[in-house]
């Protein structure tokens, strides 16, 4: 299956309960009273009849489904993400040494499917379906250009002060953040601020 055709039969989705659908595919959303984090991506894979979350289609495509949770803000109006995704981790020799368009980071965003889902309760009571979408070259040509900028930002951090200097505060849409166990870790990843979840879904 390509990216096309994914976009295409999940935006069928579109409005649709996915507990119900995860309840209809028997995927596990609680497990001994906590929560199965990936049970929405689980069911739309299913649903796609994919087994994996990584998809290689014939014709080459790689591609890959994201699914976050929004929620309404306090004016009951406007909706947000919940939560930042971490894209692919920062390798400052790669990073140094890379455009933006031959990174890592642009191979994984062009990649994406975006499914946004509204979050109720902590129960996941009910969970609608409210938009699938990618990173469009065509569409999205401010929005890359800007993650392009946030990259360089990385990138020329890491050439002209180091890697210890990169920090959370930088970048627009993608930021350079540690990730790992404990508060020492010196292992930092590209994550995507909710900002860019929500241009990208347009919600």
């Amino acid at each position: 299956m390509t990216k096309k055709e994914a976009l295409a039969k999940l935006r069928k989705l579109i409005g649709k309960n996915l507990r119900e659908l995860a309840e209809q595919y028997n995927v596990t959303v609680f497990k001994n009273g906590k929560p199965n984090k990936g049970w929405a991506g689980h069911t739309l894979e299913i649903y796609l009849g994919l087994g994996l979350n990584s998809v290689q289609a014939p014709n080459g495509e790689y591609w890959e489904l994201k699914s976050f949770p929004f929620k309404y803000a306090a004016d009951c109006k406007t909706l947000k993400p919940k939560e930042t995704f971490a894209i692919t981790m920062i390798n400052s020799e790669q990073v140094a040494s890379t455009d933006f368009y031959d990174s890592h980071l642009w191979a994984k965003l062009k990649s994406l499917i975006l499914c946004g889902r509204l979050f109720v309760d902590k129960e996941e009571s009910s969970s609608k379906l409210l938009s699938v979408d990618s990173l469009d070259f065509e569409d999205d040509k401010k929005l890359i250009k800007i993650i392009e900028e946030d990259y360089n930002i990385v990138r020329n951090t890491i050439i002209n002060k180091g890697f210890d200097h990169l920090t959370g505060k930088m970048g627009t849409f993608i930021q350079p953040r540690t990730k790992g166990p404990g508060h020492g870790s010196t292992s930092r990843a590209f994550y995507a601020r909710t900002s860019f979840i929500k241009e990208v879904l347009d919600l």
